[in-house]
């Protein structure tokens, strides 16, 4: 198999990317990133076409998805607060760089397109847990793009016979996440400063519940949808029904890294979703062999991976 692997200098494109070298039936791995906020060396040393570049660039993406039977595009500009912050960029680079990604998909005739959503899509609907045929009620531009996405992929598979797979995340997690930027998720920026005795900051209360979702499994169900060809034009959860508080999260944090987490509150922020946790009745269905790693396995190890890349400095296959 010739799979594209979009953002695939990233931190869930590079975990997906070391999980397919590792499989026999794939002969070869082409990588589209712009490097915005990925990096190359999270690909060194594996047998990888790098093209750099942005997945708005037609041309580009007309080389990239010649010959290719599968694209995985995880290309982004993720967080609710960066689109907060410049909802047209949001737009441009997650609605507009899908629709660019699909047209090309056209172009090369028709390889299987997954693409990854969002479960902020379900926004300000409170029913517990999320089940896909929910009504979406998105509370940030970001969200907007991510269900515009999965609109775009159903639209293609309908109108064009595009063989299409969209997963909604669900606060991912794991080691390759970095800790040191504006828009750093909770877990790796939670654990970076308990490791340096810096205090974790709480939007809100803390009372906010999240389904964390480890890389190694979300990168185990892509492999699985690539390598069997599996086909769904509606989103699939890709969580598994756990939740747990921020306040809950930190003795987790305490537990792995053996140091006192301080906390400092501040005020809640513009876009959050109170609440989040997947009804994985669709996954299980799709991918029923799948064995989700428990958050107190997947902790550890990105404390493992964190320790390395903060206290030591060593150089590490992690992206943004």
């Amino acid at each position: 198999m010739k799979i594209v692997i979009t953002g695939g200098a990233g931190f869930i494109g590079s975990n997906l990317v070391h999980a397919l070298t590792e499989q026999p039936q794939v002969a070869r791995l082409r990588v589209v990133d712009n490097l915005s906020t990925g990096d190359k060396a999270n690909l060194a040393g594996l047998d990888v076409e790098f093209l750099e570049g942005d997945v708005q660039d037609a041309v580009l993406l007309n080389r990239a998805f010649r010959g290719a039977d599968a694209v995985v595009h995880l290309a982004a500009l993720p967080s609710v607060p960066r689109s907060l912050r410049n909802p047209l960029a949001s737009h441009h680079a997650n609605a507009t760089g899908t629709l660019q990604v699909l047209e090309a998909a056209r172009r090369a005739d028709g390889p299987h397109v997954i693409a990854a959503s969002s479960s902020s899509v379900y926004g300000a609907n409170l029913h517990l847990p999320k089940h896909e045929d929910l009504a979406s009620a998105p509370m940030s531009p970001y969200a907007v793009t991510k269900l515009t996405t999965e609109a775009y992929l159903s639209a293609y598979h309908h109108s064009f016979d595009l063989p299409v797979l969209s997963f909604r995340f669900f606060n991912v997690y794991g080691p390759g996440q970095c800790a040191d930027h504006a828009y750093a998720a909770v877990i790796p920026k939670w654990i970076s400063a308990a490791l340096t005795g810096r205090p974790v900051t709480i939007h809100g209360d803390g009372t906010q519940t999240r389904d964390f979702t480890y890389v190694g499994t979300v990168c185990e169900v892509l492999t699985d949808a690539v390598l069997r060809r599996v086909v769904e034009p509606r989103p699939v959860n890709l969580a598994f029904g756990t939740r747990i508080s921020l306040l809950d999260l930190i003795p987790e944090i305490e537990t792995a890294t053996g140091r006192v987490v301080r906390q400092e509150h501040v005020p809640a922020r513009m876009g959050d979703v109170p609440h989040s946790q997947a009804d994985s009745s669709r996954l299980r269905t799709l991918f029923p062999t799948v064995a989700p790693v428990a958050l107190e396995e997947g902790v550890p190890a990105t404390v493992d991976w964190l320790r390395a890349s903060v206290i030591s400095a060593v150089p590490s296959w992690g992206g943004a």
